[in-house]
């Protein structure tokens, strides 16, 4: 049997980017390496993948019309984008609270990667609200009370914003706090 180590602990006093939280629905886009059409088992061919939290979509099987809007602007996604996997919300318009919005906005995740980017009409990089060079539980109560207070950044003028979300920039992970019934199950928080 091969030898496993215990894996390297990352430290809590590193930097952390705290981001809004944009009350939608999780969606990515996965571009192969050299920007080549996918070839499905179903002998299919499409640009890129489209999916949302659990499942690859198209759109005739969509998740809020999100692969139709990617397929539509498929020239200025593969331009602008590029190959990877792509997270994302997917939010606006009869999306969860919808954010008072007339059309629907792809917000990227990767802050640290699409901060200087040119994006494709549409496409938006979740606002960052704080970068701090360690965990600080006061940094993070901080930003949910400025969000109270002056309402979402995502889009100016709505005064329900959901939460945040902390990246821990050593230990690579994200955690969330919402403002309303934090300490409630997703599904618990119905009719926030």
């Amino acid at each position: 049997m091969d030898f496993v180590g215990f894996p390297k602990i990352p430290r809590l006093s590193r930097e952390i980017i705290v981001t809004e939280k944009i009350d939608g629905t999780n969606v990515q886009i996965y571009i192969s390496d050299d920007r080549s059409p996918i070839t499905l088992k179903s002998g299919r061919v499409v640009p890129f993948l489209c999916g949302s939290k659990n499942l690859y979509v198209f759109p005739e099987n969509d998740n809020h019309g999100f692969a139709k809007w990617a397929y539509e602007n498929v020239d200025a996604i593969l331009e602008l984008i590029g190959p990877g996997r792509h997270f994302g919300e997917w939010w606006g318009r009869g999306i969860n609270r919808g954010y008072g919005l007339k059309e629907k906005r792809f917000s990227l995740f990767n802050v640290t990667r699409w901060a200087e980017q040119p994006l494709p009409p549409g496409v938006f990089v979740v606002p960052v609200m704080w970068t701090y060079p360690e965990f600080d539980t006061y940094v993070i109560q901080s930003c949910l009370e400025w969000l109270i207070t002056h309402g979402s950044l995502a889009a100016p003028g709505y005064n329900n914003p959901e939460g945040i979300v902390i990246y821990h920039t050593q230990g690579n992970v994200l955690f969330k706090k919402t403002i309303l019934k934090d300490e409630l199950p997703k599904g618990g928080r119905q009719n926030v």
